[in-house]
């Protein structure tokens, strides 16, 4: 026997089953879950691109609601009305700013909120007015600007072509006079001491030879500290005096600062006369019995009446604690043909050979 199909059953349940989807459906649009429904009005002064019923309605960024109705106001097309539909718990307020934002990547517009109460009349939504351009699309924001830049540009066309005009004819002169501006520059650079500097001529004084031991040689260990000098001396150009610059030393140096320069050679001459005993090349002078202690006063090229090297050191002999031993001057000057470099060289040359002699022949007296 042919089973019969319960036909009337099925279709009941596919009916029931569509019914429910939809009820969902309703539910889920009207309600979400989130409780009762609050309604306002908002008028849009201007258009709103893109604006659609369903639309999000967000509160500080939180989505509360949507959009469940647009037109266009009757009293005036320019303006937009719409009706929202927002959570009763909303803390929508008298001050409250509605405004139209963009998300995502392809803009989709929602209505923001940003505030909290107003108050409404029972059974009566409320009316929020919307800030003026608040619909206004970017694109419709970079037209303007546009428009704005244009009409700036149209009204200064005048001043912009002169100004044109003048820098062209600035460059055209700077073009013309490259030469000259080229020479003033050089002239600048060689007044302030820029660009390339001078080679420099470095000149050295020379050892005293042949100062063997006359008989005597040091009996105690000495140490020669770097001699001692007023600030002028502390330089490693050609002096001169009375004071000033002499154009054929402008490129002159001694090998070092004057002073020490002085205690290199003079430790120099003393291995030259006694290598055995010579003075200590070192930083602790607490390790020699004696110092020789040495303070430059002249270091120069006299020009007044003969033209002349000066040489004039004082020097003092001090034992371990500190007693000058001994003490005394040793001044020498040479004469100078010429002032040029190498004569002056020649003749610091000579003179320091004196002084050191001297120096030495009175050291190893007193030690």
């Amino acid at each position: 026997m042919e089973t019969r199909a319960p036909y009337v059953l099925i279709g009941s349940f596919v009916l029931a089953a569509i019914l429910a989807v939809f009820g969902f459906v309703y539910w889920l649009n009207n309600t979400g879950g989130i409780g009762p429904r609050a309604n306002y009005h908002v008028q849009f002064q201007g258009p709103v691109p893109g604006l659609l019923v369903g639309a999000g309605v967000l509160f500080n960024g939180i989505r509360v609601g949507e959009v469940t109705q647009l037109g266009l106001a009757p009293d005036n097309p320019r303006f937009v009305n719409a009706t929202i539909s927002v959570a009763s718990t909303t803390p929508v307020r008298a001050d409250t700013r509605v405004g139209l934002d963009f998300q995502g990547l392809t803009g989709v517009p929602v209505v923001t909120l940003e505030g909290g109460m107003i108050v409404a009349k029972a059974g009566e939504p409320v009316t929020l007015i919307a800030e003026a351009g608040a619909g206004q699309s970017m694109t419709q924001a970079a037209r303007d600007a546009l428009r704005r830049v244009d009409t700036v540009l149209e009204d200064n066309s005048g001043p912009l072509k002169d100004t044109i005009a003048n820098l062209k004819t600035f460059s055209d002169g700077l073009a013309r006079n490259t030469g000259k501006i080229d020479g003033i520059l050089a002239g600048l650079e060689k007044m302030t001491g820029g660009g390339t500097p001078a080679q420099k001529i470095t000149y050295d004084l020379r050892t005293p030879q042949n100062l063997g031991p006359a008989g005597k040689t040091l009996s105690a260990s000495l140490a020669i500290p770097e001699p001692t000098a007023v600030a002028m001396l502390q330089t490693q150009r050609m002096l001169f005096m009375p004071s000033g610059d002499n154009p054929g030393f402008a490129d002159f140096l001694w090998a070092d600062s004057i002073p020490k320069l002085v205690q290199a050679r003079l430790i120099d001459s003393f291995e030259n006369y006694d290598i055995a005993h010579a003075p200590l090349r070192t930083t602790d002078l607490g390790q020699a019995d004696y110092q020789l202690l040495i303070d430059i006063r002249r270091f120069r090229i006299a020009t007044e009446g003969e033209m002349r090297v000066e040489i004039g050191l004082s020097a003092r002999i001090v034992d371990r604690n500190g007693k000058v031993v001994a003490s005394r001057l040793v001044e020498t000057s040479e004469k100078l043909d010429k002032i040029e470099p190498a004569a002056a060289v020649a003749a610091f040359d000579a003179a320091f050979a004196r002084i050191t002699k001297e120096l030495i022949g009175w050291t190893v007296q007193a030690v």
